[in-house]
C-alpha cells in the first residue's frame, strides 16, 4: 500500500510540473495534425527552460529549485514571469513581438493547467506585455526589387536560388514560403495556379505568368517529384525539408539584403509585404489587395500597409494641403 501511495504521489507531482504539461500538449497537437502549433509549444518550452537554467547558473544556485524539469505551476508567479520577460528582452535581445509570442504560449499552458484543476499563482502575467505591437517596416521599394532581379550571382548558386525563391513569392502575390514548398505540379493547369493556403485553407487562383515559368525553368523539380518547386525533394520528413530550405533561403537573403544596404534583414516574408505595398502604391483598393493575399479580413491587410514610406504619406498630405 505504501508503494502504491508513493507511486500515486509521484504521479500527482509529475502532473503538476510545467514540463509534463507541455509534453502532453505537444503530443496532443501532433496527434491531432497540428505540427506547426506543436513546434511553437516546443520552442516556447525550450525558451522558458533556457531561462530557468541560465538564471540558476547566474544566481549562485539560489533558484536551483526552479529547474526546467522540476518547476510546477504553483512556482510560476508574477515576479518570475517579469524576470523571464526581461531575460528575453535584455539577454536574448528579442523584439517585443517575439517576447510576447513566448509569453502568450506559456500563458496558454498555465490557463489550460488551471482549467484542468491544477492550482497556480493567480494572474502571473498581469505585469508583462502579451499583445501584438505594430511590426517594423518589411516592404522593400519596387526599385530595390528591380535591382534584386538583375543581380549577377555567377558562381553563387545558393544566393541565386534564394533570390529566385523570393522573386517567385513576389510574382505570385506574396505567396508564403510554406505554400510555395507544398505546391504540386497538379496545382498548375491551363496557365492557372490553384492552391489552398496552409494557414487558412482558403482557395486561391493565380494567373500563370512568364516570369513565374522562368523560375521553374531555372530551378526545376525532379521529373518524378510531385512538387512544383525543388524545396521538398524526397518523400518523408517533408516538413523538416521545408523548414531547412526556409532557413537556408533566409540566410542567403540576409546576405543579399546587406549587399543592397537594406535597412532591415531581407527574408522571404518581405516579399509578401513588398507586393502588398507595391499594389497599394498603384492605387489598388485594399479590398482587392486583401483578396489577392488571401486574408480573412481587410484588417489584416491594413497591418501590412501600415508601414508605407513616410515620404509617400507626406506627399499625400501635401496634395491635400494644396487644395486650401
Amino acid at each position: 500500500m505504501e508503494k502504491i501511495n508513493a507511486k500515486t504521489q509521484r504521479t500527482q507531482q509529475e502532473n503538476h510540473r510545467v514540463a509534463h504539461f507541455f509534453e502532453l500538449r505537444i503530443n496532443e497537437l501532433k496527434k491531432s495534425g497540428h505540427p506547426r502549433t506543436a513546434e511553437i509549444y516546443l520552442s516556447s518550452y525550450r525558451s522558458f527552460a533556457r531561462f530557468l537554467t541560465e538564471s540558476a547558473a547566474t544566481d549562485n544556485g539560489k533558484t536551483q529549485s526552479l529547474s526546467p524539469s522540476d518547476i510546477d505551476f504553483s512556482q510560476i508567479d508574477a515576479h518570475l514571469i517579469k524576470c523571464y520577460e526581461q531575460y528575453l528582452l535584455q539577454q536574448r535581445k528579442l523584439c517585443m513581438n517575439t517576447v510576447s509570442f513566448y509569453l502568450r504560449t506559456l500563458r496558454a499552458v498555465c490557463n489550460a493547467a488551471t482549467e484542468s484543476g491544477l492550482d497556480g499563482c493567480p494572474r502571473p502575467f498581469r505585469h508583462v506585455y502579451t499583445g501584438i505591437a505594430p511590426t517594423e517596416k518589411r516592404a522593400i521599394p519596387i526599385h530595390a526589387i528591380r535591382q534584386l532581379k538583375t543581380l549577377d550571382f555567377h558562381g553563387k548558386p545558393s544566393h541565386e536560388r534564394a533570390r529566385d525563391f523570393f522573386l517567385f513569392s513576389f510574382y505570385t502575390r506574396g505567396m508564403p514560403f510554406v505554400d510555395m514548398a507544398y505546391l504540386k505540379k497538379s496545382n498548375l493547369r491551363n496557365n492557372i495556379l490553384q492552391y489552398k493556403r496552409k494557414k487558412t485553407g482558403q482557395a486561391l487562383s493565380i494567373g500563370w505568368e512568364e516570369c513565374m515559368q522562368d523560375i521553374l525553368d531555372k530551378h526545376p523539380a525532379s521529373p518524378d517529384s510531385p512538387y512544383l518547386l525543388p524545396i521538398i525533394q524526397e518523400k518523408g520528413n517533408e516538413r523538416k525539408q521545408y523548414r531547412n530550405t526556409l532557413f537556408l533561403t533566409n540566410f542567403y537573403l540576409k546576405l543579399i539584403g546587406q549587399a543592397l544596404n537594406l535597412p532591415f534583414p531581407l527574408t522571404t516574408y518581405c516579399a509578401r509585404h513588398s507586393w502588398a505595398t507595391a499594389a497599394r502604391n498603384q492605387n489598388i483598393p485594399v479590398s482587392i489587395i486583401s483578396e489577392c493575399l488571401g486574408h480573412d479580413s481587410e484588417k489584416t491587410t491594413r497591418i501590412y500597409l501600415a508601414s508605407l514610406d513616410t515620404a509617400i504619406v507626406d506627399e499625400a498630405n501635401r496634395k491635400v494641403l494644396e487644395l486650401l
